[in-house]
């Protein structure tokens, strides 16, 4: 046998042994759709998916956060606007976001607002994760589902690390962080959540694949409509998305426009009765939030903030519904003309005639009625017609990201 041949034989045995070692140490070898991520990624994978987490045993964060839609669902919930945890009962207060794009968002804290008009600035309240920014980070957002009752339900921090010390994966745990890892149980759990950030900061989360992307890249033309729809949405005197929903104009780098200023906004959407836990205790969003009041600047007013909730990235949103922090919208175009006719012809959105019913009267005025489109009045010409709506509808919807591999 030349030796060439001897040496591909000995390389090929090797991989060979090596491949039966890793199978009799008991590591899983990678999924299909593990592909292209790295081993601390592929971990997080496996933590986000892990159904043996939660008490009972069942349900993962991808449960509520399904790749199949964009990173959102509601785990076969009766109520489309909130999620069912691992409890038969138990039913979320608020309407699951997507995670898509997640990463992107700073650390919660406050930030520089320019008035234009009056060149006065002031301290205004900006990222962080969940729609009231009660995490700091994606590192903090982790343990919140993970413990809360009404959703994963488990019982700490510990029994999540030893469920997988003793699972299937810990192999490639140890291979990830040394075969320590598991000694010391607070440091473990915080490095297995970072394994779990880094998988949601892969490109999984943010693969910049839709047809608006392929516009910014040359690659694809938006059609009459949806330019015309493009148009409207950045238009400050019609309908201003641009203003919560941010991109730059004179960029064509994708990651320039992430669709979300990742501020906080009081829309004032209709109360949805399909969420029983907010018929008694409204949901205030911002102001509730744990520690505001620690970090929030001197002299800041928490209650101006009742009612707030972050901006939410569009991208993906045609994908996403049910719509606003509680799910009061189930179709996307309902939501556009809702932001159009909200002050023109309230009774079409708030049927008792008690405009922005979702929050006690005390915290009305915090909603956001001085920006457009919302500076109309009733009976005035709102500035998005019917056509309007449809064309912006029509742009939202080249935000939808291609599935993987298409």
């Amino acid at each position: 046998m030349p030796k060439t041949a001897h040496a591909r034989f000995a390389l090929a045995l090797l991989s060979c042994l090596l491949a039966f070692g890793a199978a009799a140490q008991g590591a899983p070898p990678p999924a299909a759709d593990e592909a292209g991520l790295t081993p601390r990624e592929r971990l997080g994978k496996r933590i986000f998916e892990d159904r043996s987490l939660s008490r009972p045993a069942g349900v993962s964060c991808a449960s509520c956060h399904d790749a199949a839609t964009a990173f959102q669902g509601v785990n076969g919930s009766p109520v489309p606007a909130v999620a069912r945890g691992s409890l038969p009962a138990s039913l979320g207060k608020r309407n699951t976001p997507t995670i898509m794009y997640a990463s992107f968002a700073p650390p919660f804290g406050f930030i520089d607002d320019k008035d234009e008009a009056t060149g006065k600035v002031e301290k205004i309240p900006a990222g962080g994760q969940f729609l009231d920014g009660r995490a700091a980070d994606l590192l903090a957002q982790f343990s919140g589902p993970l413990l809360d009752p009404l959703e994963m339900n488990a019982p700490s921090r510990a029994f999540a690390v030893e469920a997988i010390r003793d699972g299937a994966y810990a192999p490639l745990a140890r291979e990830v962080y040394g075969d320590k890892l598991f000694d010391d149980t607070d440091a473990a759990f915080e490095k297995l959540a970072q394994a779990v950030v880094a998988y949601e900061s892969s490109a999984r989360f943010h693969p910049f694949a839709s047809k608006f992307d392929d516009y910014l890249r040359g690659a694809a033309k938006l059609t009459p409509l949806e330019r015309e729809g493009f148009a409207l949405f950045k238009d400050p005197k019609k309908g201003n998305c641009l203003a919560c929903h941010a991109g730059k104009e004179e960029s064509r780098n994708p990651q320039d426009w992430l669709f979300t200023d990742f501020t906080y906004d009081a829309l004032g959407g209709p109360k949805n009765p399909a969420i029983a836990a907010t018929a008694t205790a409204p949901d205030l969003g911002l102001c509730k939030r744990p520690g505001l009041d620690k970090v929030a600047p001197a002299g800041f007013d928490t209650a101006s903030v009742c009612g707030a909730f972050k901006v939410p990235t569009l991208r993906n949103i045609a994908v996403t519904g049910p719509y606003l922090h509680n799910g009061a919208f189930t179709k996307l175009r309902d939501v556009v003309a809702f932001y159009a006719t909200r002050d023109t012809d309230p009774a079409r959105w708030f049927p008792k005639g008690e405009k922005f019913d979702d929050l006690p009267a005390d915290y009305r005025g915090n909603v956001n009625t001085s920006e457009a489109p919302y500076d109309r009045k009733p009976g005035q010409k709102p500035r998005l017609s019917e056509k309007d709506v449809d064309a912006i509808t029509a742009f939202l919807e080249t935000l939808t990201d291609r599935p993987a591999g298409k």
